[in-house]
Formats: structure tokens, sequence, C-alpha cells
């Protein structure tokens, strides 16, 4: 059964689509190629077991943090849920 505008599985299709944009945001922020020794943004060295752990790191442990808390607080608005997006 249609309702309105929206196709009958439009809710769905609205959430597999933002799940597959959070995996290809995630996917493209793993780390490439090789590690550093120092991390890029305060230059304090990075311990061998981080390096081990984590191929291709390239920010300490506190930087990263640090970015993972600023991408966090932006990473809530869900632009398909805007009216802007639903006009196309």
């Amino acid at each position: 059964m249609a309702t309105g505008w929206a196709g009958d599985n439009a809710v769905q299709d609205q959430i597999d689509a933002t799940v597959e944009d959070a995996i290809k945001r995630a996917r493209s922020q793993l780390p490439q190629g090789p590690g550093l020794t120092h991390c890029e943004e305060c230059g304090a060295s990075i311990p061998e077991a981080r390096r081990k752990a984590m191929p291709g790191v390239r920010l300490c442990v506190s930087c990263q943090e640090a970015l993972d808390r600023e991408q966090g607080a932006a990473a809530g608005y869900n632009r398909r849920g805007s009216k802007d997006s639903q006009l196309r």
C-alpha cells in the first residue's frame, strides 16, 4: 500500500542508504600507506605496538582521540532527513 509521494520501501531505502554512507565514511578514514614513527600533528613518538596494531597510523593516541571527538560532534547530522534533500 503506497502512501503519499513515498514508495512502499522508502523508509527502508533511506535506512539502507544511511548505513551505506556510514560504512563508506568509516572506510575512507582508515589509515593507508606506511605508518609514521612520529605523530604528524604534535611530533610525539608513536609506539611500536600501536604501529603494529594499526598499519598506516599517522597520529599518536591523544591526537587521534581529539580528532575522533571533533568528528563525532559533526556525525549526528542526517542530511536525508532535511527538507532540502527531499526536494531534489
